[in-house]
């Protein structure tokens, strides 16, 4: 019972000095594989401290991201509103790549229902409908990365 307890001791120590290792020489990742043991960090660089879902009011937001979109997506705004993205990360249209998209273009959507996922520093967080609409037009490629109030979906009511 003894050894037990100081095999996992020496695994917390190894990974706090892999830690502090990391942290002194400003790596991103490590990797250590020594016979059963694997241990691997990644540095996530991320300021906000707990993200929350929140959709800002389509009329405010509007404006500001007409400057900030790209040429295309800029000409599709005067047609309809927009659902926008409520954080950063990674958005995917599906809940696993071999399943089908949440919505497509030209469905109807019902307040509450989940339209995509963005994932936030290992976390999958649905993004669900606040208003019943249609899907006209989706605006991000499945797997890149979103910035918070950036255009998801092209959406009429």
């Amino acid at each position: 019972m003894k050894k037990t307890a100081k095999t996992q001791e020496t695994a917390f120590d190894q990974v706090q000095k892999f830690y502090q290792f990391m942290n002194s020489n400003k790596l991103e990742v490590i990797e250590f594989s020594k016979d059963s043991t694997y241990i691997k960090l990644v540095r996530k660089h991320n300021n906000a401290v707990h993200p929350i879902p929140v959709f800002a009011a389509p009329a405010a937001a509007v404006p500001a991201a007409k400057a900030a979109a790209p040429k295309p997506q800029a000409a599709a705004l005067p047609a309809g509103e927009t659902i926008k993205a409520p954080m950063s990360g990674i958005f995917y249209r599906s809940p696993s790549p071999s399943s089908p998209p949440y919505v497509r273009e030209g469905a109807a959507v019902k307040e509450g229902q989940v339209i995509c996922v963005i994932e936030a520093m290992k976390v999958f967080n649905e993004i669900k409908a606040e208003f019943d609409c249609v899907i006209e037009k989706v605006l991000q490629e499945n797997g890149k990365p979103v910035e918070p109030n950036g255009d998801l979906f092209l959406v009429k009511k």
